[in-house]
């Protein structure tokens, strides 16, 4: 079931966020085939990139369906793109579900939907500590933050080139 995906700072592999494999696929972009997979978390969904391309922030729901529990087990995993592999994990305290969003034009803050909570969180990127819990209406799915660098749009949650 995926959910998003991000080409390597190198350009080698794609990632794919996969939400029922619970982790990332990496697949080769010449013959786009499945290559490695990098085990996240539960409900695996969407890819940020951190401002210098070191790092990515893949939120993790924290379910497989659509309407989720409240204060479920999502959290952020933080990959590192070259190594392949998850260096950290920031968790929600009292559980979360982190949908879709953006990192911040200055790259300080991650924003992210919480799908099942009726909340948007905010993470300081160099801590991983959550800053803000904002409530919000029922079920965003999704957040862009403006502006963020680049000149064209490529649709989705903020993508820029």
């Amino acid at each position: 079931m995926p959910q998003d995906i991000r080409l390597a700072p190198d350009g080698s592999v794609f990632f794919v966020a996969d939400m029922q494999a619970d982790g990332v696929f990496i697949v080769d972009p010449g013959s786009l085939t499945r290559i490695g997979f990098i085990p996240t978390c539960v409900g695996t969904h969407g890819i940020y990139p951190s401002r210098d391309g070191r790092l990515f922030f893949v939120s993790n729901r924290g379910s497989h369906i659509l309407r989720g529990r409240p204060h479920g087990p999502g959290d952020v995993s933080v990959l590192d793109p070259l190594r392949r592999k998850v260096v950290a994990t920031w968790r929600i305290p009292g559980g979360g579900s982190p949908d879709m969003g953006n990192v911040s034009a200055d790259g300080r803050e991650l924003w992210l939907s919480g799908r099942y909570d009726h909340e948007v969180y905010v993470f300081d990127t160099g801590t991983g500590k959550l800053l803000h819990r904002i409530k919000v209406g029922r079920d965003p799915h999704g957040l862009t933050v403006w502006p963020q660098p680049g000149r064209y749009s490529l649709g989705h949650t903020g993508n820029m080139r």
